[in-house]
């Protein structure tokens, strides 16, 4: 598995298709988040985006091979492995991407209310729940499961929406208390959101690494 994730992260890094959703990503905390705000609502706003970065970012993993370098790896490895390597590698770079903007989102804030370090644990939790969040988004809009490209990207942008808003949805849970404790200072860590993350994205990529060997 680690020869493959290195592989999955080398194809990522050379064919530059990450610069998109990560660059969006940083215009978007750039633009949204400005120096002394209350820190607990700007990482709320940093770490929402991470639902569809993470899913667009699985997505793209999930469709830089050719098709004969595909069969290749599927030959060599097994199709499940490669397809949860490839998922792996989309999650792991938005969760370090996250993480660098949770960071730096703190660093920039106001903390009279909170202190740095737990605003910080809080905030790396939320975006560990929406990056596990998007990750299950993305693994389940892709192929083999929605090949098509077209509606590959209007059911992820659909997925992202309803992860976001939809009451029950890890990412909300996690959210939610960010955005509350702008305004109350209160920190609730958010554990039980971060279970049910974890818990979605293993079902998702269960069944998109059962389809690709079932499928392709």
């Amino acid at each position: 598995m680690t020869s493959l994730l290195r592989y999955q992260t080398a194809l990522l890094l050379r064919s530059q298709r990450w610069l998109a959703p990560f660059l969006l990503y940083a215009v978007f905390v750039g633009v949204g988040v400005n120096a002394g705000e209350p820190v607990l609502g700007s990482l709320g706003y940093t770490v929402a985006a991470l639902v569809p970065v993470s899913a667009w970012a699985v997505r793209i993993c999930l469709g830089q091979e050719p098709p004969a370098a595909r069969a290749v790896i599927a030959a060599a490895a097994g199709r499940t492995r490669a397809h949860l390597a490839a998922i792996l590698t989309g999650s792991a770079a938005t969760l370090l991407v996250g993480a660098v903007a949770v960071l730096a989102v703190t660093a920039l804030s106001e903390h009279r209310a909170v202190a740095p370090l737990p605003a910080a644990l809080e905030g790396l939790l939320a975006a560990a729940v929406c990056v596990l969040t998007g990750t299950a988004v993305g693994a389940l809009t892709t192929r083999p499961l929605i090949p098509s490209r077209g509606w590959s990207l209007t059911t992820l942008l659909l997925g992202s929406l309803l992860a976001l808003v939809t009451t029950g949805s890890p990412a909300k849970a996690a959210i939610s208390p960010l955005v509350t404790a702008a305004h109350t200072a209160t920190l609730t860590y958010p554990w039980p959101a971060l279970a049910g993350a974890l818990a979605a994205s293993a079902a998702a990529v269960g069944v998109a690494c059962r389809a690709t060997a079932w499928w392709e």
